[in-house]
This record gives structure tokens, sequence and C-alpha cells, in this order.
């Protein structure tokens, strides 16, 4: 290294060299001018001495780190392009760093240090958390469980005083019926002495005419009708079960047969269409006479040939019968004309739950109803339509969770059509899926209204704007863009 002296080391440090002289005095370094040359002992000494002087004698005492610079020039011959020798100079410079290996350990140790206190105490609030967590599930699971306790006493007490009303109405039953059994007996005692008694009606048939039984071994072959049905059957007597012998007396007089002279006149009830052979059954005719008749007319039919309203009209009116004609909506009009006058009941709000497979439907409905229904399911994906009812101070709500999954298109179509409002839960991180798209064309086409309830936005790559504009494409515009689509 080349030598410095005390003029040079002034120069460096940019101070005059009666100034550096007293200092290096000071310090006990012995210089005779400022020609003698320093060394690097010394300079590290005169380092060491001005520190002290301004407090700083740790910092001097175990420096951090230290830095060495050294600086070199050598010369080195390069041939030319004539042949010529030609000299240049090279100056080389190297720098070292040396550290302090004590100074890196404790560093080194204490950001170990560090990093263990973060780790410590984020420990510490995650147990806070859980801790926390497990007893608001505990609080939970115990205002449930009194909740459910308070439900079935309350419910065992209806159950306990239905059946002593049920047991008190049924003693007052058997009461008045054997009170009124006890009444109807002591009538029937007081009333038979005076009752008088029927006579015995007559055993013997009446003898028949001679002349009834002429002709024939078993008499004259004339048949006689009566009017009356009950006259032929006047007495039926069973002899005893041993011999069962059955003595019938049969009155034959009057009531003879005589043919119609007139012809009759029928109703005939025609609907909007009718076979051939059904209208000759309900004209009480034959077949053939109907088709030879409507050959008459000019049409050509067969007995399995079904005939317009009209043509039915014509032909039964050419048997001289009257033709009434039908209506197949008669039937509704009658049910519109009963449910008219029936008394309009307003009937519990029913919600359908719609929305894409695995964006929380039954999740968000689990929440609402305090169950877990999709944790009962395969997969945690709904696989059937359900209904449910909850009881709110305004009064009870029907709900109804539809699959999310793309087979269940048919399940989500009859949910939408019997719903007054239709609640669309879409996924913040998920988006608007096929699904979701599917479910608002089918509210669409029911004409109910919709309810936006963007789920899952505590996630990371949640992205609610997302979910607006994409909902907004398909023309489902949120209330505070000037639409009339509540998002939830």
């Amino acid at each position: 290294m080349a030598e410095v002296t005390v003029n040079q080391f002034a120069e460096v440090l940019k101070v005059p060299v009666e100034r550096l002289l007293a200092q290096l005095d000071e310090a006990g370094i012995k210089v005779n001018g400022a020609d003698d040359v320093i060394s690097d002992e010394a300079k590290l000494e005169l380092l060491t001495h001005l520190r002290r002087a301004h407090g700083r004698v740790e910092d001097a005492a175990a420096p951090r780190k230290i830095t060495l610079k050294r600086k070199a020039q050598q010369e080195i011959k390069v041939a030319s392009t004539q042949g010529r020798a030609r000299t240049v100079n090279v100056e080389v410079r190297a720098k070292k760093t040396y550290l302090n290996r004590t100074v890196l350990e404790e560093e080194q140790r204490a950001r170990q240090e560090e990093v263990d206190r973060q780790r410590a105490a984020e420990e510490a609030v995650r147990l806070e958390a859980e801790r926390r967590e497990s007893e608001k599930r505990d609080a939970e699971r115990r205002e449930r469980e009194q909740i459910e306790a308070e439900e079935r006493q309350r419910l065992d007490a209806e159950a306990r005083a239905r059946a002593e009303d049920d047991a008190r109405r049924d003693a007052e039953t058997r009461d008045r019926e054997r009170a009124e059994r006890e009444r109807v007996e002591a009538d029937r005692r007081a009333a038979e002495p005076a009752r008088p008694t029927p006579p015995a009606p007559p055993k013997t048939r009446p003898p028949e005419p001679a002349d009834e039984r002429r002709g024939t071994k078993y008499g004259r072959q004339e048949l006689h009708v009566t009017v009356d049905a009950s006259a032929r059957f006047k007495k039926k007597q069973f002899a005893s079960r041993s011999r069962r012998h059955v003595q019938v007396s049969v009155d034959a007089r009057g009531g003879e047969f005589a043919q119609p002279t007139a012809p009759v006149k029928r109703d005939v009830q025609i609907p909007e269409t009718i076979t051939v052979g059904e209208l000759a059954a309900r004209m009480a005719v034959k077949a053939n006479e109907v088709i030879k008749t409507m050959m008459k007319m000019g049409v050509m039919a067969t007995i399995n040939q079904p005939i317009d309203q009209d043509t039915a009209q014509l032909v039964v009116e050419e048997f001289g019968h009257t033709a009434v004609r039908l209506r197949e909506d008669v039937l509704e009009d009658q049910l519109r004309a009963q449910v008219g006058e029936l008394e309009m009941r307003p009937r519990p709000p029913v919600v359908t739950i719609m929305g894409h497979v695995d964006h929380g439907k039954t999740s968000l409905l689990d929440y609402i109803r305090t169950t877990k229904v999709a944790a009962g399911e395969a997969g945690g994906i709904t696989q059937h339509i359900g209904a449910y009812q909850v009881q709110t101070p305004k009064g009870p709500i029907t709900f109804i969770d539809t699959p999310g999954h793309a087979a269940f298109t048919a399940m989500r179509a009859r949910g939408a059509h019997v719903t007054d409002i239709v609640v669309l839960v879409v996924a913040a991180d998920d988006g608007v899926m096929p699904q979701t798209i599917e479910a608002i064309q089918h509210a669409r086409a029911a004409g109910v209204a919709i309810v936006v309830a963007v789920n899952k936005i505590d996630k990371p790559d949640a992205d609610p704007d997302r979910v607006r504009n994409d909902l907004g494409k398909q023309n489902v515009i949120p209330e505070e863009w000037g639409g009339d689509t509540m998002f939830v």
C-alpha cells in the first residue's frame, strides 16, 4: 500500500494541517511534522480518539463492518497494428468489507425473536378467535336446545290438553247417549200397555180360478205386469232354518203390458265430437239405421267414425229427437262460478331460492331456518325440491329450495311457476353461471319479482361489482343503478 503523509491525510480529510497535528498530539500519536508518514494503526487510533471525544465509544469499540479500499496502478505493453509496442496505464481498484460476526449473530437472533413474538401473537389471536367461536357455538347450541325444549314442552302441554278435552267430550257424549237411551226406553215402556195388538195376517193362499190353468200343462201363458214392483211380492215368510222352505204370496192382478202407439222423443246430448255407434246408442236405434240416414244426407261413414257436432245434430233432428249441444268447458265454467262464490283468504307468501350449483342456496335457507339440510345431501348438493315454512312476527313464509345442477331444469321450472318471489343466489367469487341465467329466464317466464342475494362475499377473490355487471348484461339492473331489482 502507498505511504500517506500527514499533509496528504489532511487534504483527504479536508482539514487544516495544524488542526490535524493538534488532534494527533491529543491522541498520543508522535509525529514530527507535516511530511511524516502516518500508518493505518495511527489512523484507527486517531479515529477511536475522535469518536470517544464525541461520545461514540461503543461504536468505536465494536464497529459493525469495516470496508477496505485499495487502488494500484500498473503499466501494460500492448502491440499495435503497425507492429510497435504501446504502453497502457491500468488502474486496479479492490474493495473488501469485513462484518462483525457478533453483530450479525445478534441481529439474526433479534430477527428470530421478533418472528417468534409475531408467531406467538398470531397463535394467541387464533386461539382467542377459536375460543370465542367455540363459546358462540356453545351459546347457540344451548339456546337452540332451550328453544327445542320449550317447543317440546309446549307441544306436550297442547297434546295433553287436547287429550283431556277429547276425553271430556267423549265422556259427555257417552253420558248424553246413555241418558237418551234411558229416556227412550222409559217412553217405550210407558207406551206399551196402550198399544193395541195387530191382528195376525192370513197364512193361506186364495184359491186360483179354474179357468186360469186351462189350455196347457202349466196353465195359460200370459204375462202380467204391475205398475208397482212391490205388489208382486206381498209377503215372504221364511220357515224354520232346518226346512228352508219359502212361502210367497203373489198378487198378479192388473198392469198388463201395452205397446206404445206414438214414437218416443228423447233429448240427445251431443258433444263436440261423437262416433256413429255412440250416437245410435244415445238415440236407442241401430247403428245401421243411422248410417243409412247419413248416406241419404250424402255423408259416408262407418260405425266407429267420429263426426262433428253439426252433423250429429242434423242426424238427431232427422230421427225426430231434440239435440242438446254440449261444450267441453262446462265443468270449468262451473268451477269458476263456484270459486267466484267462495271467500278469498290470504295465504302465506311463497319464496323460491334459485341459482347455480354450489352457490349457497340451501346454506342460506338453513341459516334462515336454523337447520342443517345441506349437510345431509349427497356431496353437499341439493338433489330434490323441498318446501319449508318459517314463522315470522308478521306471519308464516313458505320457502321452496330448488337444486342448482344442470340436470334439474324441470324442477327449477316448476318451482318458478308456483312462487311469488324468486331469490336469485349468486356467489361473489364465481359470478353469473349458466344455471343463474336459466333461473332468470324461468322467473321472467313466470312473471315474478327477482331479489338478488350476493353470497360468499367474505372470500378473498370475491368481486360483487363483477356480479352486478354480469347481471346487468342479463337486464337485471340493481336499484342503485336506476333499476328495479333489489340486491342484498
